[in-house]
């Protein structure tokens, strides 16, 4: 009756139009009058649900978001985005599809810097797209690898994903940030290898090549963005800072170097980045707050009991049991946008996966994974949503262009689920 009862009133106030944290709060509301009238609860009491908003924002590490928001940001304005994108353009752009190489590797460069998948994409759009269209590249098809390389953000460190999913399911931030280091340069892997698929019968010029003397000098000019990945990465593997502490490294450094090094980004500028930073922050903040009241009375409900039995059948069988997690998440990302599904289901199916034996931090690797791929399938799909806005292309080309870099990433997806080491092995190696 509970988990009838959580799905109904949350899909009942979604299909009403109303945005996800209020359907989050009127489900708490309702599993609480439920509650109240099964005798769970003594009395419906509303100061429990406000005390619990509140509790649920009051929460040290997700200070990071705000910070790690910040300094992408920073890093737009500041021209980092545009020195990695004209980096990677030197090394690989004259090869056949060369554009796309760039649009992989600036990819992997940028979301080891804010962890932001829209805010990657965005900027990746905004500079390669024209760029890939004056070339004369497919328009739908160069859509989808950006919309792909984009999604790779949550997965490598540092990872807002990942944040969300360490505070809902009471895991290690750092290990979650160690341990999507591999799956993420997978990824790109992936996605590099079905462009090179697709694209080999493509009738583009390639660019011309960049000397060496030019290569060295955009390599110098590129150092500073690419110093604040090993920065990051290795202060939390040194034990130098934590999570949220690389979060305020990254918007001081991304500050530092967009107004003092490369001198792009000026005073008055600041306003404007820092109250843009501070609406995503809102949202996201606020959302995490009613999570956080679903959560508390999901567990007070028993839910996630409920929902074992019902996976009772895979129980016995670890690699059965996350294939069927899997597909459920799948299925769900192609209705709920990444961080309402992350809060939803991560208080629902953390128990369960505990009680199978399966490590948290592989399975928390995985499930970020696997929303940050919903961010690219349709009707929701709000990276999607982002390159055909800066493309002008219809949901349905963009699609049809996204297909196989969508595939190639859940060949990767699946592919750690039958083989965990391949997350598991590399952590403890970053862990030493």
């Amino acid at each position: 009756m509970t988990v009838a009862t959580f799905i109904l009133s949350l899909l009942g106030a979604m299909a009403l139009g109303m945005p996800i944290a209020y359907a989050l709060l009127v489900c708490g509301v309702c599993l609480m009058a439920l509650m109240t009238l099964t005798g769970q609860l003594p009395a419906f009491d509303s100061q429990i649900i406000a005390q619990r908003f509140v509790d649920g924002a009051d929460n040290f590490p997700l200070l990071a978001v705000p910070f790690f928001l910040l300094a992408g940001e920073f890093m737009n304005a500041g021209g980092m985005s545009r020195r990695i994108v004209n980096l990677a353009m030197a090394y690989v752009g004259h090869f056949k599809g060369g554009l796309g190489y760039v649009a992989v590797i600036a990819a992997i460069i940028l979301a080891s810097i804010s962890g932001s998948a829209v805010a990657d994409t965005a900027a990746l759009a905004a500079i390669l797209l024209p760029m890939m269209k004056q070339a004369g590249y497919p328009v739908n098809r160069s859509c989808g690898l950006i919309a792909a390389g984009g999604i790779i953000a949550p997965v490598i460190p540092p990872s807002i994903g990942f944040i969300l999913f360490g505070v809902a399911g009471n895991v290690s931030i750092t290990k979650l940030f160690l341990a999507g280091i591999v799956p993420g340069m997978l990824m790109g892997l992936a996605i590099g290898v079905a462009w090179w698929i697709v694209a080999r019968r493509d009738n583009v010029p390639c660019a011309p090549r960049v000397g060496y003397a030019e290569r060295l000098k955009l390599t110098f000019n590129g150092l500073w963005a690419l110093a604040l990945p090993v920065l990051i990465i290795g202060g939390m593997k040194f034990g130098l800072f934590t999570p949220t502490e690389a979060a305020v490294v990254a918007a001081v450094y991304s500050l530092l170097v967009g107004m003092f090094v490369y001198r792009e980004l000026k005073p008055s500028h600041l306003y404007g980045l820092v109250l843009a930073a501070g609406k995503t922050t809102a949202v996201v903040m606020f959302l995490v707050a009613a999570a956080m009241v679903s959560a508390w009375l999901i567990t007070v409900a028993n839910i996630p009991t409920e929902v074992a039995d019902m996976l009772s059948p895979f129980m016995g069988n670890k690699l059965l049991l996350m294939l069927v997690i899997m597909v459920l998440i799948v299925i769900v990302g192609t209705a709920l946008d990444f961080a309402p599904t992350v809060l939803i289901l991560t208080p629902v199916l953390m128990p369960v996966v505990l009680k199978a034996g399966i490590d948290p931090v592989y399975f928390g690797v995985l499930f970020i994974m696997n929303n940050a791929i919903g961010l690219i399938t349709p009707p929701v799909g709000t990276v999607l949503n982002v390159v055909c806005g800066v493309g002008r292309v219809s949901m349905d080309d963009a699609f049809k262009g996204v297909m196989p870099f969508l595939i190639a990433e859940l060949i990767v997806l699946f592919s750690l689920v039958f083989f965990p080491d391949i997350v598991m092995v590399p952590l403890k190696w970053w862990m030493q």
